[in-house]
């Protein structure tokens, strides 16, 4: 799979807007991070990775993999609601997996228009189906449209790498609008910082 698209120039832009952030940056060296360009299957992870560990996450996907041969709506709306479960699916996300799919083959929702979309309106979009909430349009942002400028508030990870980052035992609503306003308009670049800085000991 190919990795999210970055350079010297976001960067840079990062370093010069936050010290602490370009010290960061500077010890860990490049992140790579892999995007999924089909927004079905990148839709579908989101779905998989919720409140769960990446470990967990990666153990449900091979699975669902290996039942399915191939990601498409048409497969995941007639394989039996059973064997999704028997994958490690909570039975409301294999529901939700399950009515995803469903929608996407009647055409009731169009997965490749959101690429046309302001990240707000794929937010608004997504977050009105069933197990969709912000932070799983938000990775799908991420991690299937690429956009640039994605900072989760919802995401505890990122919160825990704020924290980290400039030594603060809470974060406000009010903090973390600051600090994300110092990333724009490459944030989820940032993103990537903070994640690696959470899982630091």
């Amino acid at each position: 799979m190919p990795y999210f698209p970055y350079g010297p120039l976001e960067i840079t832009h990062l370093k010069d807007r936050d010290s602490l952030l370009g010290a960061v940056i500077d010890r860990i060296g490049r992140i790579e991070r892999e995007v999924q360009p089909d927004i079905f299957t990148g839709l579908v992870h989101s779905i998989v990775s919720q409140q769960i560990s990446n470990t967990a996450a990666a153990t449900v996907w091979r699975r669902l993999g290996a039942l399915l041969g191939e990601w498409t709506p048409e497969r995941l709306a007639n394989v039996a609601f059973m064997d999704l479960h028997a994958c490690g699916l909570p039975r409301r996300k294999a529901n939700w997996i399950q009515h995803l799919s469903r929608q996407a083959m009647q055409g009731d929702l169009d997965l490749l228009a959101l690429a046309a979309l302001p990240d707000a309106a794929v937010v608004q979009t997504l977050s009105a189906l069933p197990g969709i909430g912000v932070w799983t349009a938000e990775m799908l942002l991420i991690f299937a449209l690429g956009r640039p400028d994605v900072v989760s508030r919802g995401d505890q990870a990122i919160q825990r790498g704020m924290r980290r980052l400039y030594g603060l035992e809470t974060l406000n609503r009010t903090q973390f609008m600051h600090y994300r306003e110092r990333y724009r308009p490459y944030g989820t670049v940032a993103s990537f910082y903070l994640w690696a800085l959470s899982g630091e000991q």
